[in-house]
């Protein structure tokens, strides 16, 4: 992880912290990250469709930055739910939870403790369902869904062949995630089996279940004139 985030600061790419080395009881040590995390209470800060198509600008300045970083021979990632697929190092979890934004100044994703093997649909289909959102949840849900869908699809630049490819991985991925907490509880791994009896893995088949349902109208918006 840290040879990631180093390439990318190496590269231009400023929206992630920059590793500091070890300190002396084996700490990681990164940059800080200045501002608020975005999720629950500031999500009213992408509201606007210029700030999610900033969203998806930022993460496609990510996913070229990292499209020609060699990891060590000796990597090993911490990858919780593997990807179908794997051409690019992804981050795995880019969501509101995992956005600072310092106003309008600076913004940056953060925990890349899980990043590793994946492809750009992997990690844009999972940002979708945050940040759109793709919700069943009464408090999330979207009239303008597929409005933002377009929005997100257009700013981050995603061709036609993608945009088709992408509309069945949005239901996929969000049920991975569902399995990945079932699983987890099963075996009594925390966090995740907390996670579970909190009804985290409810929220996420209730969203699976939402998306799979709108397949159709996903594809009208990603796919329309």
């Amino acid at each position: 992880m840290h040879a990631l985030l180093t390439h990318l600061y190496e590269v231009g790419f400023r929206a992630a912290p920059r590793p500091l080395g070890i300190d002396e009881q084996g700490r990681e040590v990164l940059t800080f990250v200045a501002g608020e995390v975005v999720w629950p209470d500031r999500f009213a800060l992408l509201e606007p469709s210029q700030r999610l198509a900033r969203v998806a600008r930022l993460i496609r300045d990510f996913h070229d930055a990292v499209e020609d970083f060699t990891p060590p021979a000796d990597a090993h990632w911490q990858v919780l739910i593997p990807a179908e697929g794997a051409d690019i190092i992804a981050h795995q979890d880019l969501a509101p939870w995992n956005l600072v934004a310092d106003g309008d100044d600076a913004w940056a994703f953060i925990d890349w403790d899980t990043a590793g093997p994946g492809t750009r649909l992997w990690d844009i289909a999972y940002a979708m369902h945050g940040f759109i959102p793709l919700s069943a949840h009464p408090r999330w849900q979207r009239t303008d869904a597929d409005d933002r869908l377009r929005i997100f699809a257009d700013a981050y630049g995603l061709e036609e062949t993608e945009r088709r490819d992408l509309v069945p991985l949005l239901g996929r991925r969000t049920r991975a995630m569902h399995d990945f907490l079932r699983d987890q509880a099963t075996q009594g791994n925390q966090p995740w089996a907390t996670l579970w009896s909190e009804g985290h893995g409810d929220a996420w088949r209730s969203d699976a279940e939402y998306i799979e349902q709108r397949e159709e109208q996903w594809a009208r918006a990603l796919l329309a004139g």
